[in-house]
């Protein structure tokens, strides 16, 4: 049926359509229509302290959900302060639709106020963004943003819409099917066979033929929700997996073949492993630095055998002898029915031995240490709660001490490693999915960037924990100038500078400290227990340093702890 409605209108009624149930933003002159829409709107939207909060919320609904994260900010400094949240996003291949206002049509290009050129500041990290030029434009640019957004490999989609577009009228009909909605194929083609006939091949062959082989899976088997196939997998073939930061959950952490993260803060049996394969099978993942460390020593008796839905990752950081470019649960599935079952061998026996012998550790005794609270907080959720974090120290213990046997799981700015990231996320992810505990695990350098959010918690009574890893420093980079830059330290001790709990006090969000090892179980009890938002503070020491870790320049098996 047709009705007349404005551009704000009809950007709600697509919104709807495309399944969007929440909406993260912040008001402003230039989205003044949008939110004067919204008023009489059912899309359930939440109001942040900040845009780049609201940035990172969406993000962490997306990471939680599996949906979309749609975020509405103004024009100007609104659009400007979105640029992190989704720079992160773009990194971690994240689907977003950014919707920012913009000046009216005949402003554009005069330097009126709160005008931005958006569109060209976010062109290099966004994986597609356009302006609307008219409302009759308007449906299918939406439209197509969420479908470019979410298809193949995903990423952030930026639509600008100036305020004239948004206020002016035209006649809709929302049962109308929408015309010129199309993207060039990502992914998945009727072509697959024809296209990769020589790599399935070629992959079936090393993998039968392989003595020493090893998955390295990342965030593309969570994307792709090729969970259960990569571990059937892994089973069938008899071969150990190791992730990246981002692959986190996709494979059980309980499980007897799993050998934690690789790379520069990976476990000692992941980096050996890696470094005696002969075949290397890397699925959704993208050879990072943090993974590889140096190129030329990475896998050097390896067969690379690298799957991705993006063909651009194919042998861009390593040599690649066996590509294939395609969606990889359809591989796996493929994989899988051609292969025969593999026995244990010698090369399980030998995992098994570096695992025994070369086990995550850390200092144990009278203080308070955040691997043994990372190992509590796994124990009395039972490994079922949802883990966000900030970047740095407390990332990595959390990535480390805590096992992720569901996907989804753990949401973490992994290519831009944002600090100011985690409490965000957190919101989204709890909004998300409220059938979850959500945690969010800070260092209180990262908590202090985007501590404002907590507002936000507030004003909605958002069920999450949030977890401060309190070591009054800048940790991992003062590790860093501990270890190679001769105990240096400038600029990254913190002091005790905030009181965090009389800070959550001021939102009326309960809190504790924690001092001794004694009080971890009863504090993480408690705020586990309680029915609203809770803070808890760790105060550890500043010298508490992440182990293992690669030195820079150095091969991935020679690490020092």
């Amino acid at each position: 049926m047709m009705k007349k409605l404005s551009g704000a209108q009809i950007l709600l009624e697509v919104l709807r359509e495309q399944g969007t149930e929440i909406i993260f933003g912040y008001p402003g002159g230039a989205v003044l229509p949008i939110y004067d829409a919204l008023y009489d709107c059912d899309i359930r939207h939440i109001l942040t302290a900040h845009e780049q909060g609201a940035t990172h919320a969406a993000d962490g609904y997306a990471r939680a959900t599996g949906k979309v994260g749609v975020v509405i900010v103004t024009s100007g400094p609104g659009a400007t302060n979105t640029v992190t949240g989704i720079a992160t996003a773009y990194m971690d291949s994240i689907p977003l639709v950014v919707i920012t206002g913009q000046v009216a049509s005949p402003l554009i290009g005069r330097d009126s106020f709160q005008e931005v050129d958006i569109t060209g500041i976010t062109h290099p990290i966004t994986k597609h963004n356009t302006i609307v030029r008219s409302i009759e434009q308007l449906p299918n640019v939406i439209r197509q943003a969420f479908l470019i957004a979410r298809s193949g490999r995903p990423g952030p989609v930026l639509v600008d819409i100036p305020k004239d577009i948004q206020a002016a009228m035209m006649e809709y009909d929302s049962q109308s099917e929408s015309d010129g909605v199309s993207i060039d194929r990502i992914g998945k083609t009727d072509s697959f066979w024809t296209d990769n006939v020589q790599g399935i091949a070629m992959a079936l062959q090393a993998i039968q033929n392989s003595k020493a082989p090893v998955i390295y899976a990342g965030g593309g088997v969570q994307i792709s929700g090729a969970h259960q196939e990569l571990l059937a997998f892994a089973e069938k073939i008899k071969a150990p997996v190791c992730l990246s930061l981002m692959g986190l959950g996709c494979f059980p952490g309980d499980h007897p073949l799993f050998l934690g993260m690789v790379g520069m803060h990976g476990t000692r049996y992941s980096n050996y492993a890696m470094s005696e394969s002969d075949l290397v099978i890397a699925i959704g993942a993208r050879f990072s630095d943090r993974v590889t460390s140096c190129v030329e020593h990475f896998a050097p008796h390896a067969t690379i055998l690298h799957i991705d839905i993006d063909e651009a990752e194919l042998g861009k950081n390593i040599t690649t002898q066996i590509p294939i470019h395609g969606d990889v649960k359809e591989i796996l599935s493929i994989l899988m029915q051609k292969l025969e079952e593999k026995p244990y061998s010698v090369w399980n026996e030998k995992i098994e031995h570096w695992k025994k012998v070369h086990p995550l550790r850390y200092q144990t005794g009278d203080a308070l240490h955040p691997q043994y609270i990372l190992e509590r907080l796994y124990a009395l959720t039972e490994g079922k709660a949802i883990i966000t974090t900030e970047v740095g120290q407390n990332q990595i213990w959390a990535a480390q001490f805590y096992k992720y046997t569901q996907p989804r799981t753990f949401i973490s700015s992994g290519g831009l490693g944002t600090m100011g990231y985690g409490l965000g996320a957190a919101i989204g992810a709890q909004l998300g999915r409220p059938d979850k505990q959500v945690i969010n695990v800070a260092g209180d350098g990262s908590f202090k960037m985007n501590s404002t959010e907590l507002a936000t918690v507030a004003k909605y009574q958002i069920p999450l924990i949030q977890l401060v890893l309190n070591n009054h420093a800048l940790g991992m980079v003062r590790q860093w100038q501990n270890l190679f830059y001769n105990k240096r330290y400038s600029s990254t001790t913190l002091g005790p500078d905030v009181d965090f709990i009389k800070l959550a006090d001021a939102y009326d969000i309960p809190g504790t400290r924690i001092d001794h090892p004694f009080q971890v179980d009863e504090v993480l009890q408690k705020a586990l227990l309680h029915k609203g938002p809770y803070l808890i503070e760790c105060d550890i020491d500043k010298d508490v340093k992440v182990f293992p870790i690669v030195p820079p320049g150095a091969a991935i098996r020679d690490m020092i702890d």
